[in-house]
């Protein structure tokens, strides 16, 4: 029945019925290794029995009320993530687009709410937001703009290899800079610490927000619990996503008091956002990655993991030129078209996902084991072996 929807999608011939942690299966019997996570969504694995009975006992109770109410559960969630990141308020969405939305408003309204007109928002080549008007208007990517215009006035992107550029960029024009500490979708590229630090060090000089989208690379996916942590920068306003909901559709927006001081009764809002039912699975998402040694795990296994894929790339040189990455947020850069690599491994049973600069992204459950590692390096090797020359 796919010809009933639209076409955006170049999706694969099949489709999945059942999930358990590290695995998906078809409803022939068919099981796939899958180390893409949902996109670095499913961060526990599938069907996770602890968020599965978290979201049952909370079904039983109450799905929907709106935000015209005050939600328990989203409270719980901003109370845990205001406690271990730099933001002092959340504004809960349903997605990363959203989230980006709300960040982008936040930014413009802090400078209009203290009398100044700058709305000048700068991003980076390869960046990704989101595929809204206001997100898409950060991009420098034609596919993802091209015939939707006009755009929203007032975005640059710049490339994020020319430090001097980016930092004479940044201006009392500028009402905000976003940035992901490590690009998803343009290749699995790692900002420079000491990037992140200058930017930083620019947007406090010139009254600048500083945006970091952490909606791919944020809830443990490094090793901490946000990867500008590993910088020492913290941002004004934060975007996350994905990981945070554990398979259920969670967002948020987090920000300083300071940065959302323009953001009063009937400035935002969100029909379903901070529902119920996602964020009691988002508070024990939390509740997990914050145990002890979770994330110390995190750190071990994806220097494994890492170890593994150089070994891969060695016996594979005709085939792999570079290994990006850091904690279980992995690139592979081929030589072949990535695309190719990509169906070539799901005809050995294993799902992983492209990336631009012909990348093929890495990005298991953060809970992943050791034998299941091997596993997916004897999927990929034997994926490259067909490939070789």
């Amino acid at each position: 029945m796919e010809q009933h929807l639209l076409p955006t999608y170049k999706r694969a011939p099949i489709s999945f019925v059942k999930g358990c942690g590290v695995w998906l299966e078809t409803a022939e019997g068919a099981k796939y290794l899958d180390i893409s996570s949902g996109i670095a969504v499913n961060i526990l694995g599938h069907c996770n029995e602890d968020l599965v009975s978290v979201l049952i006992e909370q079904a039983k109770r109450l799905w929907h009320t709106s935000n015209l109410y005050r939600i328990t559960n989203q409270e719980k969630l901003a109370e845990i993530l205001t406690k271990h990141t730099f933001a002092d308020v959340v504004f809960f969405t349903n997605s990363g687009t959203e989230a980006t939305e709300c960040a982008i408003k936040m930014a413009r309204k802090y400078h209009s709410h203290n009398g100044d007109t700058r709305h000048e928002i700068i991003s980076f080549e390869g960046s990704f937001h989101g595929r809204s008007i206001g997100a898409i208007s950060t991009s420098s990517s034609q596919k993802m703009i091209e015939g939707f215009g006009p755009l929203l006035p007032g975005c640059k992107s710049i490339e994020l290899s020319d430090k001097g550029k980016i930092l004479r960029s940044i201006s009392k024009k500028t009402a905000a800079v976003i940035i992901e500490p490590i690009q998803g979708e343009g290749g699995i590229k790692i900002v420079p610490d000491h990037l992140l630090r200058s930017i930083r060090e620019s947007c406090e000089k010139l009254g600048v927000l500083l945006i970091f989208d952490e909606v791919q690379c944020g809830v443990g996916r490094t090793g901490k619990l946000f990867a500008h942590e590993w910088a020492g920068v913290y941002p004004d306003i934060m975007t996350i996503a994905k990981g945070i909901g554990g398979g259920m559709p969670l967002g948020a927006c987090l920000s300083t008091k300071r940065a959302s001081e323009g953001m009063g009764i009937g400035s935002h809002g969100s029909t379903y956002g901070g529902n119920p039912l996602a964020c009691a699975v988002g508070v024990e998402v939390l509740n997990q990655v914050l145990s002890q040694d979770f994330l110390t795990n995190v750190q071990k296994i994806s220097g494994y993991f890492s170890q593994r894929l150089g070994g891969l790339m060695s016996e594979y040189p005709s085939v792999f030129s570079e290994l990006r990455g850091s904690g279980l947020m992995l690139g592979l850069k081929t030589k072949i078209h990535n695309t190719i690599f990509v169906e070539a491994a799901f005809e050995q049973g294993l799902l992983i996902v492209p990336a631009a600069e012909n990348v093929i992204r890495i990005l298991p459950p953060l809970n992943i084991t050791e034998v299941e590692v091997d596993l997916a390096i004897h999927m990929l090797s034997k994926t490259a072996k067909s490939l070789s020359h």
